[in-house]
């Protein structure tokens, strides 16, 4: 593109559009970098309207599974689009949400039965958590609190943002939210109780093992554990984000943290939400996080790659003792009122079926497990960096925590934008990551390769040397 016309994109842009989790006086000040402007897609690959190419290394937000402009998908959406883009699901249904739901129920857990649609991540949360508090009304219990943990993210709408225990997100809307529990989230390297640093570990079982990690595990599962043994009974449900807290840093939990927390759940009788809105299709290395620990929950919220990362679609997976608890004569108004214009939007279901194919057909989990390995073994090769505190890392999903001090774990000062500027740095050698205040976060395509991955790892490795 000519680099007038690319400026003019810049300046309107600029001019009228403000931006998700962005602030927009640096966003004008081309602060730490100017605004890149994407043309086109193609596999792992983004294009600027310059031509030059760039490694997607958090897939776009974390919803693009199976790299851009998949054939499959492609062809699936242009199909659907010659018989009906969009209608109604109040009163109608139509085949590609019917065959979605059907192809869904037979991977997620087997007590899930039901399928209800939505249109993000935050709207699978919401619905879920009027469900959950819906049900105890039917059976004559009032109760209106959650228990969610610190650190938490679980969407931007009001009830999302509720049960969220990101304080640099969440704080501010405070007096707009309904009151809950939160119980300490178990971030192993910030554990207010740590004795040292919890490196991250050179085996793999290291970190499962390591006695710091283990006794944080015990200490967070006791805090959720006091809290629902007092309060159990105004509680609807206790929700988390199986394994991988992503948006906090991607915080990944001890092996078994959740398996504990979902039998607290059934001990005290509080239902269990499962949002894998981040982690569900593979992102793992499994199906979907739950599997890791054999959990069943009575709520799944799915999201981002259900389609591919092609288009808006969401769902809540729920039990037959939740959706049996709707049924009723017309005038008991017993309906679960809550639906979106969008809901089941044929377009995006198409792709979701088409997404779930490849997923199943090219055994795409199967083969994902030795790039999770050679994943692995390039974090481990950057763990005993000076400028590296701790790393997390679960399936393709990794959380680089970035310090100034690695003995004590001292941050570098919030406004030196730190992990920003190496995320701006590594621009010049062709590769998106996406940086959640001083920690790098890489989400992978499940079909990313070796050599793709590696080249990832070196470009960071090359720019904290340089810091």
């Amino acid at each position: 593109m000519h680099l007038k016309s690319k400026k003019q994109l810049i300046k309107k842009d600029k001019q009228n559009i403000w931006h998700p989790f962005t602030q927009m006086a640096d966003w004008l000040n081309n602060d730490p970098s100017e605004p890149l402007v994407i043309d086109k897609a193609e596999g792992s690959y983004l294009y600027d309207v310059d031509g030059k190419k760039y490694l997607d290394g958090v897939s776009s937000l974390w919803v693009t599974l199976l790299g851009h402009r998949n054939p499959e998908i492609d062809k699936a959406i242009k199909k659907q689009i010659d018989k009906v883009a969009h209608t109604t699901f109040l009163g109608l249904t139509h085949k590609p949400a019917i065959d979605l739901s059907e192809k869904l129920l037979k991977i997620l857990p087997e007590n899930l039965t039901k399928i209800f649609y939505s249109d993000n991540g935050s709207t699978a949360v919401e619905v879920a958590l009027k469900m959950a508090y819906q049900y105890w009304q039917f059976k004559g219990q009032n109760r209106s609190f959650f228990l969610s943990l610190k650190n938490a993210y679980h969407g931007d709408t009001i009830g999302a943002v509720s049960v969220g225990g990101t304080d640099l997100f969440h704080a501010k809307f405070k007096p707009l939210l309904f009151k809950n529990y939160f119980a300490q989230s178990p971030y192993c390297y910030r554990c207010p109780h740590r004795k040292g640093n919890v490196p991250f570990p050179v085996k793999a079982d290291t970190f499962k093992k390591h006695s710091e990690v283990m006794a944080c595990k015990g200490r967070c599962i006791k805090e959720a554990e006091d809290i629902l043994a007092k309060h159990h009974k105004n509680i609807a449900a206790a929700v988390i984000e199986p394994v991988n807290q992503a948006a906090a840093g991607m915080i990944v939990m001890p092996k078994g943290y959740v398996k504990e927390y979902a039998a607290l759940c059934k001990k005290y009788g509080v239902l269990l939400i499962c949002d894998e809105v981040a982690t569900g299709f593979g992102r793992t290395g499994k199906m979907f996080a739950v599997e890791h620990d054999n959990v069943k929950p009575d709520f799944i919220c799915l999201s981002k790659g259900i389609t591919g990362g092609y288009l808006p679609l969401a769902v809540t997976a729920a039990t037959d003792k939740i959706y049996d608890s709707f049924l009723g004569k017309y005038e008991e108004f017993k309906t679960f009122f809550h639906g979106h214009s969008y809901t089941a939007n044929p377009l995006a279901c198409a792709a979701a079926n088409a997404t779930l194919d490849i997923l199943k057909n090219d055994k795409v989990i199967q083969k994902l497990q030795p790039k999770i390995a050679h994943f692995q073994k390039e974090l481990c090769s950057l763990s005993g960096h000076p400028k590296i505190g701790n790393i997390r890392h679960s399936g393709v999903m990794a959380g680089i925590e970035i310090v100034k001090d690695k003995k004590t774990g001292k941050a570098f000062e919030y406004k030196l934008k730190t992990g920003a500027k190496i995320c701006t740095e590594m621009r010049k050698d062709g590769i998106i990551i996406r940086n959640l205040g001083d920690t790098l976060v890489i989400f992978l395509h499940l079909t990313m390769t070796n050599k793709e991955i590696s080249k990832i790892t070196g470009s960071i490795k090359k720019h904290l040397d340089n810091l």
